[in-house]
């Protein structure tokens, strides 16, 4: 809601205002988040509070160590000691202006080059070790993480430095012995990277995704960098075999269209199955490229051109005949039990789509396929139980309770967030405590005490004085409920104080019930009598 400058989440509950926003989904500290929109609003700040914000936090130094070893790597590629690595980039047809663009750089055979560098910036071991740029070696002391590799700086949606990954130098690997080295070595996950929340190449494809209103997806960093030189800006690499749901989601923001091209060995392609259900999962419309067999984006770019990658492209396969395709290549239709195989793994499928009409489509479409009766296959897809979203199955989001408060305590909140004048009439004929949940009880207490003090209040000042995310989820939920007609707001009002004033008695009278019996059970005369009195008493309060 612009206007009330919050967001909630009916889904996952997440919600708050514009800073909340920018400290979950951009994992800011909230220094960070107030220095980015003053930027944005246009606000300057005191030149004492930006050095503080900068200074301050794991997360920006670890950001701004990732800088400094960014520009480190990219110095010494164009340095005598990165020529070979330089030239190897530059015959594998990647140009000057794209190794300049993505930062592009070169970690020596050295095994403390990096550590000199940066203990000279007074920067201390324990933060590199956080930051996942040295090891700690057995007897004491540490290593550079990289050496003797082309480095691919990881960027973030705002282009800082999140992260790296290391490619062996040919020549120079085998010339030093390492011929059992991997061929990729990548940063562990930190502070502020991980590696299934964030998709290589983003921040230089979003405006394109946009604009094309699809995505293609490659797998690693060369995959990338060959077609978006040559022209295709709309791709982004997952940094991995595959996708997770937050890297789905996070193409969501930009399109609901994706091209996903693999490798066309066995690998990519069980990758590119097991994808594909997070894709539907998310109501995405996903289609694949096979690539031909011994050639994965980069090698096919390289040896067939930019134009025959985009008419690849183009002739993309939905996701329903790509998979169904693979299976069919791997087992036999004639066979029966493999024809029951294909149509389970299919049906797995079909059962994630949420439109009815394609789950018909889909399944008509499958009987024709494997020539069984639509029937048959309608059975079976009775027998699959109600899959759980990819979200609940551990995918690395942040776990998020209900919020399970009393729909009434929501309503009366909306509506004193609406209207300030509210606040004084509710709180002559309510307390605090007349709100069952303790969450909904402080933030009227807080409301009541705001207006106490002549103040306005607004959801997202509302929220900065009760530092707990489930009260943020309270204020942002109810705030954002469907609006009440004025004609009918004052019966409303009333309606849900009557309804508060009953539950709480009837709380305290099954209250009062329970320490009578336990009065009489231990004959505790005085007690019981007092007890006795506080009930009439209540009998009364409710008759009035």
């Amino acid at each position: 809601s612009p206007d009330r400058q919050i967001y909630h989440c009916f889904g996952c509950q997440a919600g708050g205002n514009a800073f909340n926003f920018l400290i979950q989904y951009e994992r800011m500290e909230f220094p960070e988040a107030v220095e980015m929109l003053a930027k944005k609003a246009g606000v300057s700040l005191p030149e004492s509070q930006k050095q503080d914000s900068k200074a301050s936090g794991l997360i920006t130094q670890l950001y701004k160590i990732n800088e400094l070893t960014a520009l480190f790597y990219e110095s010494n590629l164009n340095s005598p000691s990165g020529l070979e690595a330089k030239k190897y980039l530059l015959n594998r047809g990647i140009n000057e202006m794209t190794v300049k663009l993505f930062k592009l750089g070169y970690a020596s055979s050295n095994w403390d080059t990096l550590i000199n560098h940066l203990r000279n910036k007074n920067i201390h071991l324990s933060l590199l070790e956080k930051a996942g740029l040295v090891l700690a070696k057995d007897g004491g002391g540490y290593y550079d993480r990289f050496r003797d590799r082309i480095i691919f700086p990881i960027f973030d949606i705002k282009s800082r430095v999140l992260a790296f990954g290391a490619r062996l130098v040919p020549d120079t690997g085998k010339a030093a012995g390492k011929d059992d080295s991997p061929k990729y070595v990548n940063s562990p996950e930190t502070p502020i990277y991980i590696k299934g929340r964030n998709l290589y190449g983003l921040n230089f494809a979003k405006d394109a995704i946009r604009e094309n209103d699809y995505v293609v997806i490659v797998e690693g960093y060369l995959d990338f960098i060959m077609p978006y030189q040559g022209g295709q800006k709309n791709i982004v690499a997952s940094l991995g075999t595959a996708l997770t749901i937050e890297q789905a989601r996070l193409i969501k923001r930009y399109t609901h269209n994706v091209v996903m091209v693999y490798d066309a060995d066995d690998a990519g392609q069980m990758a590119t199955l097991r994808t594909l259900d997070i894709f539907i999962e998310e109501g995405m419309n996903v289609k694949v490229v096979s690539l031909p067999e011994g050639f994965d984006p980069d090698l096919f770019v390289r040896k067939n051109g930019i134009g025959n990658f985009k008419e690849k492209i183009n002739q993309a396969e939905n996701l329903f005949d790509y998979k169904l395709k693979i299976l069919k290549s791997r087992y036999s239709i004639k066979d029966i039990e493999a024809k029951a195989l294909i149509s389970s793994e299919m049906l797995l499928t079909i059962n994630r789509f949420k439109n009815s009409i394609l789950k018909s489509e889909y399944i008509k479409r499958l009987a024709q396929e494997l020539d069984v009766k639509e029937d048959a296959l309608l059975q079976e897809l009775s027998k699959i139980k109600e899959v759980k979203p990819y979200s609940d199955l551990g995918a690395g989001s942040p776990d998020r309770k209900a919020l399970n408060i009393n729909p009434t305590e929501k309503l009366l909140i909306k509506l004193m967030l609406e209207e300030n004048e509210l606040i004084s009439h509710i709180r002559e004929r309510l307390e605090p405590e007349d709100f069952q949940d303790e969450r909904a009880s402080r933030i009227v207490s807080l409301m009541f005490d705001l207006i106490g003090q002549g103040k306005n209040i607004e959801p997202n000042k509302l929220i900065n004085y009760l530092d707990d995310n489930s009260i943020s989820q309270i204020i942002c939920e109810s705030t954002l409920l469907p609006q009440i007609p004025s004609q009918n707001k004052e019966n409303v009002v009333n309606d849900c104080i009557q309804r508060l004033k009953n539950k709480r008695l009837r709380t305290k009278k099954q209250r009062l019930h329970e320490q009578i019996k336990t009065a009489q059970a231990s004959r505790d005369e005085e007690k019981l009598h007092s007890l006795m009195q506080e009930f009439h008493c209540l009998i009364k309060e409710r008759e009035e």
